[in-house]
This record gives structure tokens, C-alpha cells and sequence, in this order.
């Protein structure tokens, strides 16, 4: 996984590049250019031709945490950097070094069958492994902040690679210092460290029904535990588009949540490790009546409303369209505000 000595040519540009195949919602959008990265030493030569011609650009991975509208001006670099390998193991961690272009739910599975627990409770969460830390993807009580050692990316400001600590990332829920700094780092490889100690988290209920039959889990049995729940609430985007959870689980400080309960007292919720208290979008947007709801072409996932839904033919206006109501709705009834999670491009 180290980059060549020699640095390859800039990739060839793809003008007028259809990503409906690109793009879990399955939305219609044109780039018009288009750069396949399947190592690091194509960005140097690239970015500075970008930045050079004063072309607005962004990196599309799986394409599984997007709004893309119907077209895509400037530059469209597309993550395909592969590879992993395990770099380093002691009596604490085992340390994997991935690609940044990798399947993230390929890669779950692979340290599964190293015997490498950990990761099992983010299994089956759509995209590439590069976007989980700008994302900081998280499920089932597990972050990946917590695992990751060391971020590898190119700074287009600085016209350089750098390596960045994981406590130099900022993470947060739903948050990250690549995220707080858009078009500004390409994330190349990602260096996780998985504890050897490793201690099963059940505390979502959830999830702990799940396994109310197995007494001791093992990671794998988590895995499969957590596959079969989302395979249950969301839809597959090969059938009905979609990109997950399209709304983050708003976070409410004790007083706020205090005044919810006295109106709301079945209101699902989460503790949070700052001491705040994460309430289950998906249950707010429900009690506002939105499960199996539609607008045309966009609409409510049947058996999850936290999941928008392209039910064809559906764009990027039909689908934030949507949005905005389920907001409105949701503000008016609980007087919380409701982030949108994927990016909107």
C-alpha cells in the first residue's frame, strides 16, 4: 500500500459522465469531468491542473451518502483507491491499513474472518471506507473514531500529503475535521487499530434482542445480529434507491429532554457520552405520520421512516422537497430541528 516511487500520469479526464449507476438513490446526474483515483500519485499532478483552471471539485466514493443534483459542474475525482493489510500487532491492537477506496462493509467482514473483532457492530453501513471518518459513521453504540489510529490524505491547500493522529481528527457525533473543512482533503488510506481485548456492546436493545438466544456472543454473531436488522429497515438500493438514514438523531441536552418526556413519555432515546441525549429521528418522524408517505417519485420508506426513498424517476429537488416537509413537521410537533445526514452536492 505504499505509493510508487514513480507517480503515474494524471487520470484521463471522462467528460459528460453519467452517475445515476454512482449514486445509491439512483438520482440522474452528469459530471462534467470525471477522474477514475486508483492510487495516490494521480492527485499531485491532478489537483494542481483543478485548482489551476479555478474548477470547484469533490470526491465521490459509493456514492451511498449523497444528494446529487442533475448536473455536476467542475471536477468529480472518484475514490477507487484499493488495498489492506495488516501493518503492525502488539499485546494492545492489531493495526489494518486500507485503502481508501474499499468497500466499507467488504472490509468489516474481511477482519471478521482474521479474527479481527471490533468493527462487527458498523457491518453493512453503505459506502467506502474513506468517507466513514468524514462521516464518522456510527451504529449499534460503536463509532469509528474509536478505532482509527491514523488518516492519510491529500491536502489541497497545502499541495501535500499529510498523516493525521486520530486526535487531531475532531471527531464528534456525525462529525469530523475533514467534514468541518470541505474540499479540502482527499482521504487516501485509513489505518484502523483493533483492541485485542475485545468486549461485545449490546446496549442497544435492540441489537440485544437480537441475540437474547445466545447467551455469548461472539463478533460474528453480532455481525450477522446487525445484518439482519438493517437488512429489515432498509430497503436494497439495487431495488428501491435510497441513502440510509437520511436524517441525523437530533441531540438535546437534559432540559430539553426533561420537557419531551413530560409531553412525549414512549419518546425513544440515547445517552450520549457528552451528557446529552440522542432522540431517535426515526420515531419523531413517525409519530408525525410519515411512514409510507410520498410526493410523487420520492417518499417514506414503508417500514422505516428514517430512510427517504427513490421510488423512480425521482431527482435531486424531488427528494429535498420531501425533506424540508418531514423538517417543518417534525419542528412543529417537537420543536426539534432535523440535520440532514448525507451530502448535498
Amino acid at each position: 500500500m505504499n505509493r510508487a516511487k514513480n507517480a503515474p500520469a494524471t487520470p484521463q479526464a471522462l467528460s459528460k459522465l453519467p452517475l445515476e449507476s454512482r449514486n445509491t438513490f439512483g438520482l440522474p446526474s452528469i459530471a462534467e469531468l470525471a477522474y477514475e483515483i486508483t492510487t495516490p500519485d494521480q492527485l499531485p499532478s491532478l489537483m494542481a491542473s483543478i485548482l489551476g483552471a479555478g474548477l470547484v471539485w469533490r470526491v465521490l466514493g459509493g456514492g451511498s451518502n449523497v444528494v446529487l443534483p442533475d448536473n455536476l459542474p467542475g471536477a468529480t475525482l472518484l475514490m477507487n483507491i484499493p488495498g489492506h493489510e495488516i501493518t503492525n500487532s502488539n499485546e494492545h491492537y492489531t493495526e489494518v491499513a486500507v485503502g481508501a477506496g474499499e468497500n466499507w462493509h467488504e472490509f468489516v467482514a474481511w477482519t471478521l474472518a482474521q479474527d479481527l473483532p471490533g468493527l462487527e457492530n458498523l457491518a453493512l453501513i453503505p459506502g467506502t471506507v474513506g468517507a466513514a471518518p468524514i462521516q464518522n459513521i456510527g451504529a449499534y453504540g460503536a463509532e469509528v473514531a474509536e478505532f482509527i489510529k491514523v488518516i492519510e490524505a491529500f491536502d489541497s491547500q497545502a499541495q501535500a500529503f499529510v498523516t493525521l493522529r486520530q486526535e487531531d481528527c475532531c471527531f464528534a457525533y456525525r462529525d469530523s475535521y475533514f467534514k468541518q473543512n470541505p474540499a479540502r482533503f482527499i482521504v487516501t488510506k485509513v489505518v484502523f487499530k483493533l483492541p485485542k481485548k475485545w468486549v461485545p456492546r449490546l446496549s442497544y436493545a435492540e441489537l440485544a434482542k437480537q441475540l437474547i438466544a445466545t447467551p455469548a456472543p461472539t463478533a460474528q454473531n453480532i455481525f450477522a445480529a446487525v445484518c439482519k436488522i438493517r437488512q429489515s429497515k432498509l430497503p436494497d438500493p439495487k431495488i428501491m434507491g435510497n441513502a440510509g438514514s437520511f436524517f441525523q438523531n437530533p441531540l438535546v441536552d437534559a432540559s430539553t429532554y426533561s420537557k419531551l418526556l413530560v409531553s412525549f413519555p414512549e419518546l425513544i432515546s440515547y445517552p450520549d457520552t457528552k451528557g446529552m441525549r440522542k432522540l431517535a429521528a426515526g420515531w419523531l418522524i413517525d409519530q408525525c405520520g410519515f411512514k409510507g408517505y410520498r410526493v410523487g417519485p420520492a417518499g417514506v420508506y414503508e417500514k422505516q421512516a428514517l430512510v427517504l426513498v427513490n421510488h423512480g424517476g425521482a431527482n435531486a429537488h424531488d427528494i429535498l422537497t420531501l425533506a424540508k416537509v418531514i423538517q417543518k413537521k417534525v419542528q412543529e410537533r417537537f420543536g426539534v430541528e432535523l440535520y440532514i445526514e448525507p451530502n448535498i452536492f
